[in-house]
């Protein structure tokens, strides 16, 4: 049996008997300051800091840090499988790439490239919304590899049907709708810049590429990026969603919906209440609201409520694969990477993807094995202790 973790021996071969060593550091805490010495000033001002002080994405990361592995000794680990299925999809490991907006801020490939790894690692692309690369050309990059799509719900419902019909026929089986950004967060890097890429016309390619919204310009967006952007500005904020407008989505997507920026226990019976299949306990890794707690803190209380009746999916914070790791254990199915992954792409486009996510798939293995586990399945409360 082929093991994640088998990445390790080929590194160490490779350097031993080749002389080559990895372009980008496996070290995977190590990646924000690789990457900050490549990314454009407006670019790491808008992919790396968050939502006031920071202090909701600092908090993130001390979660991960309060708990603690219990390893176990002398128990059987030679066979491992990170292979796992959710909400009908099967993917080679719990570990999503997220959904990720205006991607060719760090490599001009953008969700191509991040589409392309996912499937050539067996695992799950959530295309964005806010894209640089429209859902339709994301699906051509993703081939015969699983996708679902991250709605931001705009506030012109024949545009949102549009989105949804648009999603369905490029082959993208899940909706995941992130309820946290009704309205952008406080964001000083960006404020301080005055720099919104949306504005400019990136990051809004699946509205540029819909019917719905470019019969509505006055000019192509390529002849007037800055319209566009402005027309992308009238629809995106929503600040009127509530509970009782999920039936509408209900009705016009046929598939599994799972809602992102779960963060109170009222709120994810709520979505089970509302008939919804799964939820991302997510804070947006800190970009909207500031002073929120940690994701992490509020997992195994959502998971203990609702785990039985809905899907529990977790982001925020997650660094290693120690980190998933935690997560599992804590309540969530699987993970969804954010920051590191966009953090690869600009270090090596596709391949930067791809070495980030062996590297923490073969550190997940590796920390499995480690602390005598063999199976996902073999995850719990019991693995960890809060310290």
């Amino acid at each position: 049996m082929t093991h994640f973790g088998d990445h390790q021996t080929a590194i160490y071969a490779q350097g031993m008997f080749l002389g080559q060593i990895p372009a980008i550091t496996t070290d995977l805490a190590g990646l924000e300051a690789r990457a900050a010495e490549v990314l454009e000033p407006a670019a790491l001002g808008y992919v790396v800091p968050s939502a006031g002080g920071g202090s909701t994405a600092r908090a993130n990361v001390a979660a991960f840090e309060r708990w603690r592995i219990v390893p176990r000794m002398l128990r059987d680990h030679a066979r491992r499988d990170l292979a796992t299925t959710v909400l009908g999809t099967s993917m080679a490991a719990p570990v999503l790439l997220g959904p990720v907006g205006v991607q060719t801020l760090a490599h001009p490939d953008g969700e191509l490239a991040s589409a392309r790894a996912a499937t050539a690692l067996g695992l799950t692309n959530v295309h964005s919304t806010q894209a640089s690369h429209s859902l339709e050309e994301a699906a051509g990059a993703s081939g015969d590899g699983s996708r679902w799509y991250q709605l931001y719900w705009p506030s012109d419902p024949e545009l949102c049907e549009s989105f949804l019909d648009r999603a369905h026929r490029g082959g993208y089986t899940h909706l995941v709708v992130t309820v946290d950004t009704t309205l952008l967060g406080w964001r000083p890097a960006d404020l301080d810049r005055g720099y919104l890429p949306f504005l400019a016309g990136e990051g809004i390619a699946n509205y540029t590429s819909d019917p719905v919204f470019t019969r509505r310009l006055e000019r192509p967006a390529s002849e007037d990026p800055g319209a566009a952007g402005l027309a992308f500005a009238s629809v995106f904020p929503h600040p009127g969603l509530s509970w009782d407008r999920l039936a509408w989505l209900r009705e016009r997507w046929a598939g599994p919906i799972v809602l992102k920026g779960i963060q109170h226990v009222d709120d994810a019976r709520l979505a089970r209440d509302h008939g919804m299949d799964g939820i991302v306990v997510s804070n947006h890794g800190g970009r909207q609201v500031d002073g929120a707690v940690a994701s992490l803190d509020t997992l195994p209380a959502i998971a203990e409520a609702v785990g039985s009746d809905l899907c529990v999916l977790f982001d925020s914070g997650v660094r290693s694969g120690p980190d998933v790791l935690k997560a599992l254990a804590l309540g969530a199915e699987a993970v969804l990477l954010g920051r590191p992954y966009l953090y690869g792409l600009a270090l090596g486009g596709q391949a930067g993807v791809e070495h980030v996510l062996r590297s923490l798939l073969a550190e997940l293995d590796l920390t499995l094995a480690g602390a005598g586990w063999s199976s996902l399945a073999d995850l719990g409360p019991h693995c960890v202790v809060r310290a």
